[in-house]
Formats: C-alpha cells, sequence, structure tokens
C-alpha cells in the first residue's frame, strides 16, 4: 500500500496588476505597481537574474545556479532583493540554499500590460 498522497492542483488566476496600455489611461495606484515592476527590471543585472529564474527548468531555480552574472554574491543578493521587492520573485529556503521563482501571474500581467500597445 503506498503512502504517497498528491498534491492539489492549484486554479492560480492571473491578476493582473492594470489593464492594457491601449485600452485606458492607468490611474495613480496601477501607473505606481506597474512603474516598479518596470525599474526593477531596468537594471541589466536584473533583468537576467530575472531572465534565469523565469527559464530555469522547473520554474524555479537556486541562488547557486544563478550568481554567474559577473558580480559579487552580495550584489547578486541585492539585486534579489529588489526584484522580490517589486513583487517579480518569490523565496524559500531549503537549508543553506534560497530557491527564486517568478510570481506566477506576473509573466501573464506584464504581457497583458503591453498587449496591443505594438505598433504593427
Amino acid at each position: 500500500m503506498s503512502k504517497v498522497k498528491g498534491l492539489p492542483v492549484l486554479d492560480l488566476e492571473v491578476a493582473p496588476c492594470c489593464p492594457p496600455l491601449t485600452e485606458r489611461a492607468l490611474n495613480v495606484e496601477e501607473a505606481e505597481v506597474a512603474a516598479r515592476m518596470f525599474k526593477a527590471l531596468g537594471d541589466p543585472v536584473r533583468l537576467r537574474l530575472f531572465s534565469a529564474v523565469a527559464s530555469h527548468e522547473g520554474g524555479e531555480a537556486c541562488v547557486c545556479d544563478i550568481s554567474d552574472v559577473g558580480v559579487t554574491q552580495p550584489t547578486v543578493s541585492h539585486h534579489l532583493k529588489k526584484l522580490k521587492e517589486a513583487g517579480l520573485l518569490t523565496s524559500e529556503r531549503r537549508g543553506t540554499w534560497v530557491y527564486y521563482r517568478v510570481e506566477p501571474s506576473v509573466l501573464a500581467a506584464m504581457g497583458r500590460l503591453l498587449a496591443g500597445a505594438a505598433v504593427v
């Protein structure tokens, strides 16, 4: 008899920060949320770290696997903290390592914000 218990599947609903830019003008709160996200990604090191986490196999990455971005470990930690503060990443400590993952709705929300803004 197996004692392995399956985990429930979460039905995550995307909670976008803002409407598409072409839908209507952003209000103050929406603009502040979007600006925090884009400001955090405006730094090349942060963008590389975010990309490394987002594209990592399994949807999460150990800090030990993504810290080779050309800066010192304390600087990597600082940038990861900024990404967390902007709501772009979450983290979980497992033993001595910290694992990061992209917030479930972040990529969809950012994509929705920019949807329709591209000129064809």
